[in-house]
């Protein structure tokens, strides 16, 4: 199989790893930063420029879209989409899971577990939307952070107003969710490869922080999932119509919760803390499902 990586950095352990294990296991691999790419939208003949060079005869396109360069990243890969190409993540998945907002609410329709989730636009209505979530403490978390950033844990109700205030002064947009204070400071990151999780991980924050980021200074280490979570994690991957992804939960008195949905989930921490060489079945499963013109995105919303 010839497969595109589209990456911005060659150096990124992700991008390094899925070289390899398609080299490996005898695929011709091309790294591509998508930013790079040009398109010619041209009737019944759709192309990618790359450098200067047309880009064909690829089976298969592996995204590694950047949450900052989603609207160009995802235009990238639907170009590729429309010339056939076969796209381990499609395009209008990536999109979706992208909107935290859109995210949450195809889930609450599927009846998968959440955190008690609020959103509003005026400042006016601060009372009303922290009441909806039970109160303080509460987690508050800009729609466009990633890695942790953006998001905040305030301890009262007054910390909370105030926040929250000060966010919408900046036209910021936010969601406001509850505190599940019986993670301790734990999630669990479930990397889902077509309808499996292949492997799981429990991330611990470091000592005082609420957030598991491993950017952010957790720990990670290997963890046997419930069956319950083992069905969440891929209904939530399904849900977003992802074929690859990292769903995150939080394990709370009622049963696990879904926090968030990736579209290009790191392979670092959950390859060293399970020992399982998911590049390689990432490649396993092209080889397996890539076709030309496969689409399978029906999903609605």
């Amino acid at each position: 199989m010839k497969i595109a990586i589209l990456s911005r950095d060659a150096s990124l352990y992700s991008t390094r790893r899925l070289e390899e294990a398609g080299v490996e296991q005898g695929h011709t691999i091309q790294i591509i930063d998508y930013l790079r790419c040009y398109m010619n939208i041209t009737s019944h003949n759709p192309q990618v420029i790359y450098q200067g060079e047309l880009l064909e005869g690829f089976d298969a396109v592996i995204p590694r879209i950047g949450a900052s360069n989603t609207f160009y990243g995802t235009a990238v890969v639907r170009q590729f989409e429309m010339m056939g190409v076969f796209a381990a993540n499609e395009s209008q998945a990536i999109s979706r899971s992208r909107d935290k907002l859109r995210c949450l609410q195809l889930l609450s329709k599927q009846g998968i577990g959440l955190p008690v989730t609020g959103f509003a636009h005026s400042t006016k209505d601060v009372e009303g939307l922290i009441n909806t979530v039970g109160g303080a403490p509460l987690v508050i978390k800009l729609l466009e952070g990633t890695q942790g950033i953006g998001v905040v844990l305030t301890e009262t109700h007054q910390a909370a107003k105030s926040v929250i205030e000060a966010f919408r002064g900046l036209d910021a947009n936010i969601l406001v969710q509850e505190f599940i204070a019986e993670a301790k400071g734990a999630d669990i990151r479930c990397f889902v490869i077509g309808d499996k999780v292949i492997a799981a991980m429990k991330r611990q924050g470091a000592p005082g922080e609420f957030r598991s980021n491993l950017h952010r200074g957790g720990n990670a280490e290997k963890i046997k999932l419930t069956p319950e979570e083992r069905s969440t994690a891929v209904r939530a991957a399904k849900t977003m119509g992802l074929r690859i992804a990292g769903v995150d939960l939080l394990r709370s008195n009622h049963g696990p919760v879904v926090m968030e949905v990736n579209s290009s989930p790191g392979l670092e921490g959950i390859e060293k803390a399970t020992e399982i060489n998911v590049a390689g079945k990432i490649i396993e499963f092209l080889e397996k499902h890539a076709a030309p013109n496969k689409t399978h995105d029906r999903i609605k919303y």
